[in-house]
């Protein structure tokens, strides 16, 4: 096979059909001279394709001055462009958070899904009679930034979630992308850890998918622990997706820290950005960081 043939190849499979070629009637020096042309000109398709794949929309939603300065400085922990990535996030999706509280990833998010797709903010909620202060203020900030910058921001959707009484979280059957970003553990505290799976599950379109990021515990952590800790053990979250209903389809290492040894005073809100113990020992948790965190891909089958 000439190597004028080979550029005229889609990238990524120049090196697919040299071996189908008859590179072995060569003598060994100009196969020596073919094997090194076929390695620079597959090391460009796949720096090619690197570049071609990256969503420059989510890049541009990521790196935006607008975001908080504060929130970019977690960038480092969180890993937003990665993490999203991982979970097939694209641009005409409808996409639910769940409990997106002050709004980190919503200044993603919804910016991103503007143009295109639809952004559904599962908030905490704030209509239910026993609704703390708290809440209701966090979701009323909510709501004023969304309504204030709708340029930037499009027309994000409020919705309210609360297992058992309030899971609507999205039209039945109608989300591409559900996320969770370090919730399991509340859920677990409030003792509707499954009801919340179940409905991600019925919010979902068949073959949607389910992005959990959570604090991961030690294996074979009891529930108490959880509870008393933050951490929740990666398998016990396995098991409630899939008694949901979901498949289990990968594990990304990005949100990953070593450094994390889940073994502290005030559990993992030791840790930044809570700080619960303040300026003690303050330097030792930074140099820590955010906590080890699972990074799992469910999809609801077809």
């Amino acid at each position: 096979m000439r190597i004028d043939a080979l550029v005229k190849l889609p990238p990524g499979r120049w090196c697919a059909h040299a071996i189908d070629g008859n590179l072995e009637i060569m003598n060994s020096k100009k196969l020596s001279l073919i094997a090194l042309a076929l390695s620079l000109l597959c090391g460009a398709a796949e720096a090619k394709n690197t570049v071609a794949g990256v969503d420059k929309g989510l890049v541009a939603a990521v790196e935006s001055p607008s975001r908080p300065a504060a929130d970019r400085l977690r960038d480092k922990y969180r890993h937003p462009l990665q993490t999203l990535s991982f979970f097939g996030l694209k641009p005409d999706m409808s996409v639910v958070e769940i409990w997106p509280s002050a709004g980190w990833y919503s200044e993603i998010l919804a910016p991103y899904l503007s143009g295109h797709g639809h952004y559904y903010a599962a908030t905490a909620a704030a209509s239910l009679p026993n609704a703390s202060d708290e809440t209701k203020k966090a979701v009323a900030q909510l709501r004023d930034k969304f309504a204030a910058d709708p340029q930037r921001f499009g027309a994000p959707v409020l919705t309210e979630f609360r297992p058992p009484l309030k899971t609507a979280i999205a039209p039945p059957g109608s989300a591409d992308l559900v996320l969770s970003f370090r919730n399991v553990h509340n859920w677990i505290a409030g003792d509707y850890e499954q009801a919340a799976f179940d409905a991600f599950f019925a919010a979902l379109k068949p073959g949607g998918t389910l992005g959990i990021v959570e604090h991961r515990g030690k294996p074979g952590e009891t529930l108490d622990e959880m509870k008393k800790t933050g951490y929740v053990s990666e398998a016990y979250v396995k098991a409630l997706a899939q008694n949901a209903g979901f498949q289990f389809v990968a594990e990304s290492q990005v949100n990953d820290n070593p450094k994390d040894t889940k073994d502290y005073p005030k559990g993992v809100w030791t840790l930044p950005p809570t700080y619960e113990l303040g300026d003690q020992d303050r330097a030792k948790y930074l140099a820590i960081g955010e906590s080890d965190r699972m990074t799992l891909k469910f999809v609801k089958p077809r």
